[in-house]
């Protein structure tokens, strides 16, 4: 897990403004060497630090998702590899949403606020952390954002995730549901490579299908692969540019944001 990449050897960001303690691991930890024969007792250490970790996580994760069901949010943790079109896929449904529903963005990045202002652009409030040398969003992080925005009453709570496929995975956000995005400029075989991830998400948006005609990519075979990962994930063929796929997109986060008003008290 992040043990060995150094997640959160930085402080994390929000906003801009520097905020107290640490994430992952502790600064006296030192990653494992390369090619030197683990010890019994540092695999051990490693395994209890990783439990210590992931269940910080989720006492944070269970206090955002009762903060998210008693004001009836949809939170959504939307993740896929740098590069997958993610952005613009959310900047053209919020779009279509922002004058039918209560929206909001929590932005996740190492450096730079880019992704945060193309959001603003769009009117919907967006909130940027950023993680240093982390890469993904925590439940910890996700709190501190939270408490810094209006939240999206009955409505919509994107929270786009650092592009990775591989510790965005082990991290519960609080969210209703990770939609996974995965682009036609990929490899059709990143289900198999990332299983942890494709297998958590509940939904797989296989983007920037407007391409498809320019490309060597069977997206039949990407969706095969990814059905074996998780034969219960739902997959849309979408395109941000195009629009291919927009309807069956909004159409399933209007049915799962009913779902969460369902669950809201009065």
């Amino acid at each position: 897990m992040c043990m060995s990449c150094g997640c959160g050897a930085n402080g994390v960001f929000v906003r801009g403004k520097r905020q107290s303690g640490k994430t992952g691991a502790p600064a006296r930890f030192r990653p494992h060497a390369a090619g030197t024969p683990l010890k019994d007792n540092d695999a051990t250490r490693i395994v209890r630090l990783e439990q210590d970790i992931l269940a910080k996580n989720g006492a944070y994760a269970a206090r955002n998702r009762e903060l998210f069901s008693s004001n009836g949010i949809l939170a959504l943790n939307l993740v896929s590899s740098p590069g997958s079109g993610k952005t613009a896929l959310l900047v053209r449904t919020l779009q279509a949403l922002k004058n039918t529903r209560s929206l909001a963005v929590i932005e996740g990045d190492q450096q730079t606020d880019n992704d945060a202002e193309r959001i603003r652009a769009t009117g919907i409030e967006a909130i940027q952390i950023n993680t240093g040398k982390g890469c993904h969003l925590d439940a910890e992080m996700v709190e501190r954002a939270l408490r810094q925005m209006r939240l999206p009453q009955n409505g919509i709570l994107f929270i786009e995730n650092v592009g990775n496929l591989v510790c965005p995975a082990a991290f519960d956000l609080g969210e209703a549901a990770k939609v996974a995005v995965l682009s036609a400029t990929e490899g059709e075989d990143k289900p198999l490579k990332y299983p942890d991830m494709f297998r958590a998400a509940r939904l797989l948006l296989l983007n920037k299908c407007d391409l498809l005609p320019y490309l060597v990519f069977d997206i039949a075979l990407a969706e095969s692969y990814a059905r074996r990962v998780n034969p219960d994930i739902r997959i849309i063929r979408i395109s941000a540019t195009s629009g291919e796929g927009m309807g069956e997109w909004l159409a399933w986060l209007e049915a799962h944001q009913k779902e969460s008003n369902r669950h809201a008290p009065a």
